[in-house]
């Protein structure tokens, strides 16, 4: 069974992600992460025993930082963080914002937004902070990316509308395509 510092040992032994984590770490933003696929996608492929890396969309950098909720801040990010690694497709977010275009009340915290993300084993983030330690959020816990289960968060279990869009979600992503060990939830609402 994986556990969160045999994460974190498989992230470190990564030259490619820790030259990521390095990167977005020289930006000094507040309370930053990098979440989703970049650590989910990591602890897949393990599972699954590739010697390949899995290609992901896109490198999901968020922060938290309630006085810049401009989204060309965002984008003045993405494009300092593309001059200093042009092959990586970065996507910066401002969680601070991010409610009012997800339709929900105010996060508190990055690590609050990446709770209320659709599927648990997507809602990870990881970090480097000041003192050089690598950190692992997980606020639905590590069980279900672990045991190749995909479910939707608690707080997307909640209400019908958001049990759709998991829904939608996973039938778009396709994950057993890729990872065709994965247990894959579907939800039938009773609301």
């Amino acid at each position: 069974m994986i556990n969160e510092e045999d994460i974190l040992a498989l992230i470190r032994e990564d030259k490619w992600m820790m030259d990521i984590l390095n990167t977005v770490k020289t930006l000094h933003l507040p309370d930053w992460w990098i979440c989703a696929g970049f650590v989910r996608s990591k602890i897949w492929d393990e599972l699954h025993d590739f010697s390949i890396r899995t290609t992901i969309p896109d490198i999901d950098v968020i922060f938290f930082e309630p006085s810049i909720i401009d989204e060309l801040v965002e984008k003045k990010l993405e494009d300092k963080l593309k001059s200093l690694t042009p092959t990586i497709p970065w996507s910066v977010k401002n969680q601070a914002r991010m409610h009012s275009r997800n339709k929900v009340p105010p996060y508190t915290s990055s690590v609050d937004a990446i709770s209320k993300f659709p599927e648990t084993a997507t809602a990870l983030g990881v970090k480097i902070d000041e003192q050089d330690n690598l950190i692992l959020a997980a606020p639905c816990g590590i069980s279900d990316v672990v045991n190749l289960e995909v479910k939707p968060t608690p707080y997307f279990s909640e209400t019908k509308e958001r049990l759709k869009i998991y829904e939608e979600r996973i039938t778009k992503k396709n994950w057993k395509s890729i990872w065709n060990k994965l247990k894959v939830y579907h939800i039938k609402s009773s609301y």
